[in-house]
């Protein structure tokens, strides 16, 4: 009878240590309506079906510069983030009132700025926007930060020139349906869900408002973070064609202090499972090993993503 105490003792502590070993990991993604909920949503369940002893969930947020401070208190582990806003908190700039000690794991694709207004609303080109009203994006979003810098380009002084709202894209989308808002800006993959959703709604026609012009003073001012984009004719119902636009690139980042083989262990589950998370959302498509190599970030690699793509032939710097 003592003995098979012993065991049961034994077996009992072997299951609550097993228990504590569970690596529990939470993924800041961005508002319902945009691309990186549902792809991070799709990445928490493939970690948490195939990293042992994982625990993963895909969290709301307003975006990259939320994900990025919640990345800095550790209430993150994996942050998704636009390329200008991570430069901005790793060199403790703009929105940033400290560096953030943080590394890049996986490029994963280009975000297309997204100007969208509709039929009827007087605006025709981004000079159209002066005295407007218009969405530019959540707080601590990094579309927030895109779109200003691209009103600024433009000599559209946005706390002067418009009036500025500042939505999650649901609820931009919303409100430029019930003309509450004339146009809003938004930074994602395509197709961009709430897009579509204006696209589809009788009455309504989309309407994308060519951008590209903003590059080269985006660029001497802010380098080269940003680059020229296409988002193809009847990517959207009634888009008839070409919208001339700003990308930049959407990246995976954690805290500097994340362990290596954790993060080689993380990449080489969603590289090893990666249809899975394309069948969530096609922008997912765009994180190749080769794109590793050539796509924009700004934050230095962590070791353990180095090694990862090393071992899969790929440089990154």
């Amino acid at each position: 009878m003592k003995l098979m105490l012993v065991t049961i003792l034994a077996a009992l502590g072997l299951a609550n240590a097993a228990y504590g070993q569970q690596t529990r990991l939470s993924i800041s993604t961005g508002g319902t309506g945009g691309v990186w909920y549902p792809m991070g949503g799709a990445m928490a369940n493939v970690l948490s079906k195939h990293l042992p002893g994982a625990a993963v969930t895909a969290e709301v947020t307003g975006g990259s510069v939320a994900n990025i401070n919640l990345l800095n208190s550790k209430k993150s582990d994996i942050a998704f983030s636009m390329v200008d806003a991570a430069w901005d908190g790793f060199h403790g700039t703009g929105k940033f009132k400290e560096k953030v000690p943080m590394r890049t794991i996986a490029v994963v694709h280009p975000l297309v700025m997204h100007v969208v207004t509709a039929e009827g609303r007087g605006i025709e080109t981004m000079a159209d926007f002066k005295g407007k009203r218009i969405s530019t994006g959540s707080p601590g979003s990094g579309t927030e930060v895109m779109a200003l810098r691209i009103l600024e380009a433009f000599g559209i002084n946005p706390d002067k020139d418009v009036v500025r709202e500042r939505l999650g894209v649901s609820d931009a989308a919303n409100a430029l349906k019930d003309r509450k808002i004339d146009a809003f800006m938004h930074a994602a993959g395509v197709p961009l869900p709430a897009v579509t959703d204006v696209a589809a709604s009788p009455g309504t026609r989309v309407k994308l408002v060519d951008h590209a012009g903003a590059l080269k003073a985006m660029a001497t001012k802010y380098g080269p973070i940003y680059a020229a984009g296409t988002i193809p004719a009847r990517s959207y119902s009634g888009q008839e064609k070409d919208n001339r636009t700003i990308n930049v690139w959407g990246v995976l980042f954690v805290h500097e202090s994340m362990d290596e083989k954790l993060v080689y262990d993380i990449l080489k589950t969603l590289f090893d499972r990666h249809k899975d998370i394309v069948i969530a959302h096609r922008e997912a498509a765009s994180m190749t090993l080769e794109n590793q190599a050539i796509g924009a970030t700004a934050v230095p690699w962590h070791p353990g993503a180095v090694k990862y793509f090393a071992d899969r032939g790929v440089t990154v710097k």
